[in-house]
């Protein structure tokens, strides 16, 4: 389950789907729900990992989150499943830019961006499970494919520029060019590091033409291979920088701890939009936490003239020692102790010793 905080990422959510999506459809629509609401609930489902009825029963007991939605109502849960089905690809990725131009902000230096790829599963049944059903079926049973997830990510600010999911089986090599001129619109791209998986010599050259941007992609170990670029990493690969496409690991573990490890549908159009959906709630989730960071500023309680002289006279009235035990005695103390100095007023000092008054029966006995 992630982390508390449901109302920001649903007003953030809620934000980006309106500069994505019209309000309605067609004009013969019902008007109950708009599309930018009803794509907010989704992000909200793979921000929590909900399914459908779930959702539905969460909104109907959470009012703050449907005020937060602007939801007249609760929305049945097919309504949100045929709102999930006729939701396009291209309508994830400009959620997906939207976000990106929003973390970026004015930021316009070239970007150290890494490709890799991941597999989520289509249920939450364990691997466990699996190879107990195996085991006492003495044989493999038949499993459907589970979904491969390619990203590419800025492993600085560690937020995603582009996505694509497909089956798993497959080669990556060609998806390479198609990603980074996506992840290219979002962000201008300095370098490129991506694992041996990528290697080719034209994606070398698509990077450094194309893009004009620094290739650094390992050559596969198969001899002495073929193309002036993969010879080049496999004489001298610059292993310093090529340090930074771990980071890529850091931003998966992340959405499978935090958000989900599946993408579940019965059709492989659903999970794949399932795994876009992840993605978009990724960056929304990175976005609420930064604009929580900005909103998180402490506003000054003194004015500068009263600090100033306040610390003035207190230097010149305080030793060190006095300092350190009125420092310790909290802000009370501190400020009664300062008042007294400036005012003049002094402590009270102990009273001390003198002459005791003359005993009365000594003063009889001497009558």
């Amino acid at each position: 389950m992630a982390e508390v905080g449901l109302l920001p990422f649903a007003r953030v959510a809620l934000q980006v789907a309106t500069q994505v999506l019209p309000p309605y459809r067609t004009r013969f629509s019902k008007h109950q729900f708009t599309q930018p609401q009803l794509l907010a609930v989704l992000c909200l489902m793979r921000y929590e990992d909900w399914t459908f009825r779930e959702a539905e029963v969460r909104l109907r007991e959470h009012q703050e989150l449907r005020a937060a939605l602007h939801l007249p109502a609760v929305p049945d849960y097919t309504t949100l499943y045929r709102f999930l089905r006729r939701l396009e690809d291209d309508t994830v990725d400009r959620g997906l830019q939207e976000t990106v131009r929003r973390l970026r902000g004015r930021r316009s230096r070239p970007v150290s961006a890494a490709i890799d790829g991941t597999g989520l599963s289509d249920t939450s049944v364990s691997t466990f499970f699996h190879r107990r059903l195996e085991q006492h079926a003495h044989g493999p049973r038949p499993r459907r494919p589970w979904l491969k997830w390619l990203i590419v990510a800025d492993v600085q600010q560690q937020i995603l520029l582009a996505q694509r999911a497909r089956q798993a089986r497959g080669c990556d090599v060609r998806s390479l060019p198609g990603l980074l001129d996506v992840a290219a619109r979002g962000a201008p791209i300095g370098m490129v590091l991506a694992d041996a998986e990528f290697d080719s010599e034209a994606n070398h050259e698509h990077i450094r033409q194309r893009l004009g941007a620094k290739s650094i992609i390992p050559a596969r170990r198969r001899g002495v291979p073929n193309g002036t670029i993969r010879n080049q990493m496999f004489r001298a690969f610059p292993k310093k920088p090529y340090r930074q496409r771990a980071k890529i690991e850091s931003i998966f573990s992340a959405v499978k701890r935090k958000l989900s490890s599946r993408a579940p549908g019965r059709s492989l159009a659903t999970q794949i939009r399932q795994a876009l959906l992840l993605g978009l709630a990724y960056n929304i989730y990175r976005l609420r936490h930064r604009s929580a960071q900005r909103g998180c500023q402490q506003s000054p309680t003194l004015t500068k003239k009263s600090v100033s002289i306040d610390s003035k006279e207190f230097a010149e009235h305080v030793s060190p020692l006095s300092a350190t035990l009125t420092k310790n005695r909290g802000r009370r103390g501190a400020n009664r102790f300062n008042s007294r100095k400036l005012y003049g007023i002094n402590e009270p000092s102990p009273r001390m010793p003198g002459p005791s008054p003359p005993d009365r029966n000594a003063a009889l006995h001497r009558a």
